[in-house]
């Protein structure tokens, strides 16, 4: 309410505002502590790092190593986790014929969602013309981060693994995932006695993963907390302005495609759709609050499993989804490509702006790794069709609340993905999972 008075007539002084704000934020801490939740606590920190990052920017400008700690920590969860339970899911089944058949149904809807994703991002910034009428800024303190340029045959080696060790230290989860499906398939040729003891080492390893994840999980708050003050006490409010426009449509056009191709799919495969909210709304907090989506991958596999898809499906979709099915970023790379011609004055055809996005969406596959890869895709596109790049930098300013909501869509995405293909192996089994995780608490509280 003081909020509103001042924004209309300007008469509360600032260190009233202060002050509530401040009395507003522990008593949401007293709430938390009573609640002992998770998805609260995130919550939580979500509005106390940014008032923090407001009120308190020098101090909130060193915060970030909480959220370098909890990166840190999740990522030594990530390669243990994708080999554990893919070599487990192939050899512990001997399904050869299934792990190809999940390659190429993947490979498939992953093509036709991110399809979809691109033509929205498309209408979405024709429609809003959030470019039009940009005035040039000069950013001279902001930089682009460099990636060398590849080659059609350097993107396909990129795929495969030539030292496990170094994929893994790189976090190379596409070459993990090839690794361990070529492990998985050795494993399956040796004899039974060699191969039980393997087989079960996977699974006890998968398991312990999973709680090392519960237990990193309680550290997730003062990552997010640390994340989000850091951002805003950096962001820059006068390179924000300009951009209002801009991220309001990215925002707008990622929940018209939610609403118009997540939720019909979800209802075509019979997804129970509270349960589905209830499981990755952690999820979907951690990946908005940390922008990364390794952050929220051992927590969505967990979340995934509790819905009834099987483990061996979760673990070949999920970590192949996050090169191929990057459905935010795909729509966010139409939209924020045709805002630079835009914003340059180019007037570009509908069929240029197919051919640029098509570019797009090739070589976008060869920047796994690299540190703000969309900011570098683009300005490689822009290279390419003559465009001007300071809109690059001026989005730039605001990239981190955009990769925000690309990231939270590209994890649901991947959620979803993996219920899908489970469903056309005729493996989706929510109810049995219910049943399940109704027994396990009856269990427990006896």
């Amino acid at each position: 309410m003081l909020y509103l008075i001042n924004f209309f007539f300007g008469v509360i002084p600032e260190t009233l505002l202060f002050g509530c704000r401040w009395l507003f934020i522990i008593s949401i801490i007293i709430f938390a502590f009573r609640k002992k939740n998770l998805t609260i606590w995130i919550f939580v920190a979500l509005i106390v790092g940014a008032c923090l990052g407001y009120d308190f920017p020098t101090f909130s400008g060193k915060l970030d190593i909480l959220s370098k700690i909890f990166l840190k920590l999740i990522k030594t969860i990530i390669a243990p986790l994708i080999f554990a339970t893919l070599v487990h899911g192939i050899a512990g089944h001997s399904d050869l014929k299934q792990v190809g058949r999940m390659g190429w149904k993947s490979l498939v809807y992953f093509e036709v969602v991110t399809t979809f994703a691109l033509f929205i991002g498309l209408m979405a910034i024709n429609i809003t013309q959030a470019g039009v009428g940009t005035k040039k800024i000069d950013i001279v303190h902001e930089k682009l981060p460099e990636a060398a340029s590849q080659s059609w045959e350097d993107i396909i080696l990129h795929i495969f693994p030539e030292n496990i060790a170094k994929s893994v230290a790189e976090g190379q989860v596409l070459q993990i995932v090839i690794f361990s499906i070529i492990f998985g398939i050795a494993l399956i040729m040796v004899s039974e006695n060699k191969r039980t003891f393997m087989v079960n080492f996977t699974d006890s390893l998968a398991d312990t993963m999973f709680k090392f994840t519960n237990i990193i999980m309680y550290f997730a708050p003062f990552g997010v907390l640390g994340a989000m003050a850091y951002t805003i006490a950096h962001m820059g409010l006068d390179a924000l302005i300009p951009l209002i426009k801009l991220l309001l449509t990215l925002y707008g056009a990622l929940i018209v495609f939610v609403l118009l191709v997540f939720f019909p799919i979800a209802l075509l495969i019979k997804m129970p759709i509270k349960r589905f909210i209830k499981e990755i709304k952690d999820v979907a907090f951690l990946a908005f609050s940390t922008a990364s989506s390794e952050a929220a991958l051992p927590k969505a596999m967990i979340a995934m499993e509790r819905l009834g898809v099987p483990r061996k499906v979760i673990a070949f979709v999920m970590p192949t989804g996050y090169t191929f099915n990057l459905d935010g970023t795909t729509l966010y790379l139409s939209l924020a490509s045709v805002f630079v011609a835009q914003a340059t004055g180019m007037h570009m055809s509908l069929t240029h702006q197919l051919v640029m996005i098509l570019v797009l969406i090739i070589t976008s596959k060869g920047v796994a790794g690299v540190p703000r890869a969309s900011l570098v895709i683009l300005m490689g596109t822009a290279n390419s069709f003559n465009l001007e790049e300071w809109p690059i930098l001026m989005i730039l300013g605001i990239d981190t609340l955009m990769d925000m909501a690309r990231t939270t869509i590209n994890v649901i995405g991947n959620c979803l993905a993996s219920a899908v293909i489970a469903k056309w192996e005729g493996e989706f089994d929510p109810d049995g999972a219910e049943k399940r995780l109704l027994e396990e608490d009856r269990m427990h509280n006896t």
